[in-house]
Formats: structure tokens, C-alpha cells, sequence
């Protein structure tokens, strides 16, 4: 094998083994803000199509319920944000009009 073939290959095996080893980049999880549901009642859903809106209603909401979400790190689409739901432990959406009272409890 010529020198410039056996540099190719090294350089080749090089990058893989590098590659695999550096891992898929992950960013470190944010905790949700507490806030509070400061509408009446508030639909709770599970998911939000892009196409349809929110869809699969978990749960109805109501003023005062303890819920988290983080301003510029949780997503919000078309007005709904997602949010975490203390009572349950667990995220769906709901609109973005619907949380305020940041950092009250």
C-alpha cells in the first residue's frame, strides 16, 4: 500500500473513532418556572399538531392551579405553551394567556 493510501485510511479510522466517541450533545434539562393558571378554567391537552392545534384534552384547569413553564426555553405554539402541571406530575399544553403569577410559590 502506497503512503498516501494508508494516510487516507488513518485519517478515515481517526475520524470515526472520534465521532463515536464524542456522543450526541445534550443540553442540560430546565426546570419549569413556577407559575400559576390565572384564567377561570384552561384546556389541558396532551400534545400540539402543527397542523390541527392542541389536541387530546387531559384535563380542565382552573384559576390558582400550580403549573410550570419556563419563558424562552418551553416551547409555545400558536399561543400554546407547553406546560407542566404540578398536581399530576406531568406536561401537556395549554394557552399562553392562561399562566402568570411567575415565581409566586
Amino acid at each position: 500500500m502506497n503512503t498516501t493510501r494508508k494516510m487516507a485510511i488513518a485519517l478515515s479510522v481517526t475520524a470515526v473513532l472520534t465521532l463515536s466517541t464524542a456522543g450526541v450533545a445534550q443540553a442540560d434539562p430546565t426546570v419549569p418556572e413556577h407559575a400559576v393558571i390565572v384564567c377561570d378554567s384552561a384546556s389541558f391537552y396532551a400534545n400540539y399538531d402543527s397542523a390541527s392545534g392542541p389536541v387530546n384534552l387531559k384535563r380542565i384547569l382552573y384559576r390558582g392551579d400550580k403549573v410550570g413553564h419556563t419563558r424562552g426555553a418551553h416551547p409555545v405554539y400558536n399561543g400554546w405553551a407547553a406546560t407542566f402541571d404540578f398536581g399530576p406530575n406531568d406536561w401537556g399544553y395549554v394557552r399562553e394567556e392562561c399562566l402568570g403569577g411567575y415565581g409566586s410559590w
